[in-house]
């Protein structure tokens, strides 16, 4: 293994110059989370001994907590592996970038850490089994974008469906203010309260990913209203989307879950992406309504893993004992 200097970062003013393609990873995200309350950027960074960065790795510390019930802790979150140059072995860099972000995430009493959206279901999988974090099994959707539009992957009777709620009046387009993302992050955090798997993120960070030209906000609207809303990240050339959110109990006529993806996806097919990816497909169950309304738009199901540690070392080995292999 090449001696490689890893340090990790949490000022965005002292970030040494790296490439970077991969968005998730990247200083423009960095700073983005740095001007977010309730949440801290990390970024760990691999160096050769001619001080050049060949690889570098961003986690979001986001604070959790609520009073009904009542509960307060830190989560770890990290979306892919990190970004490599070309010319180096990225797992073998992986695995130091991993153990360093890992030390100092328990050293902060980061309740867990999470891993999602590998490249590769195996990818790392010695050095996250050397960090004690415990592999579960996961399903990711990607809708392929290169060879076929999105109206050639769905149904005559879900294209109908599409029509139908067009004609009602239904239009979704992009946020064109602050205010606009305001409203519907106001609509998020109400489709996200009776969700305790998912935390709707701050106010700031949509308003900075609305000023990005690394993100988009798209919002649903029927007579003046927002009735849903997506955020979707572009990286490498891929769509993300990664925050979605509706009423779709008040407007179940009108899906406009449905019409809000729909439109995001045209939106990447029109401007040449190559994926659309969802970064969250909901839980693992065998029966989940989200991943198949979600596989609706004739995406790929793909069997990964998500990796998570926790830093009580009772909890690691009780989640590790219930998901072993």
């Amino acid at each position: 293994m090449n001696p490689y200097h890893v340090r990790l970062y949490t000022s965005g003013e002292v970030l040494p110059d790296m490439t970077c393609r991969n968005f998730f990873h990247s200083p423009a995200l960095f700073h983005i989370i740095e001007r977010t309350p309730g949440q801290k950027p990390y970024m760990a960074v691999a160096t050769d001994d001619a001080g050049q960065v060949v690889g570098h790795m961003l986690a979001i510390v986001r604070r959790r907590g609520s009073l009904i019930p009542p509960y307060l802790y830190t989560q770890g979150r990290i979306y892919g592996e990190g970004d490599y140059e070309d010319d180096q072995n990225s797992e073998e860099i992986f695995g130091q970038l991993l153990y360093a972000m890992t030390r100092k995430l328990r050293r902060k009493l980061c309740f867990y850490t999470e891993f999602s959206d590998l490249s590769r279901k195996m990818f790392g999988y010695r050095f996250f089994r050397k960090n004690s974090f415990v592999p579960i099994g996961w399903q990711e959707v990607y809708n392929s974008l290169h060879s076929k539009s999105p109206a050639e992957r769905i149904t005559d009777k879900m294209h109908e469906r599409i029509e139908h709620v067009y004609d009602l009046g239904v239009i979704t387009r992009e946020a064109e203010n602050e205010q606009e993302v305001r409203l519907f992050h106001r609509l998020l955090r109400r489709f996200f309260r009776f969700k305790p798997h998912r935390l709707p993120p701050p106010e700031e960070l949509l308003v900075e990913l609305f000023k990005s030209t690394e993100a988009r906000v798209f919002i649903t609207m029927y007579k003046k209203k927002i009735i849903g809303g997506c955020v979707c990240a572009y990286s490498e050339g891929n769509a993300y989307l990664w925050y979605l959110a509706s009423r779709r109990k008040s407007y179940p006529h009108l899906h406009p879950n449905m019409m809000t993806i729909w439109h995001a996806m045209n939106w990447a097919w029109e401007h040449n992406y190559a994926h659309f990816c969802f970064l969250d497909v909901g839980l693992p169950y065998p029966r989940n309504p989200y991943r198949e309304f979600i596989l609706s738009f004739g995406g790929k199901p793909v069997a990964t893993f998500r990796w998570f540690r926790f830093s009580i070392g009772w909890v690691n080995r009780l989640v590790s004992w219930f998901y072993q292999e």
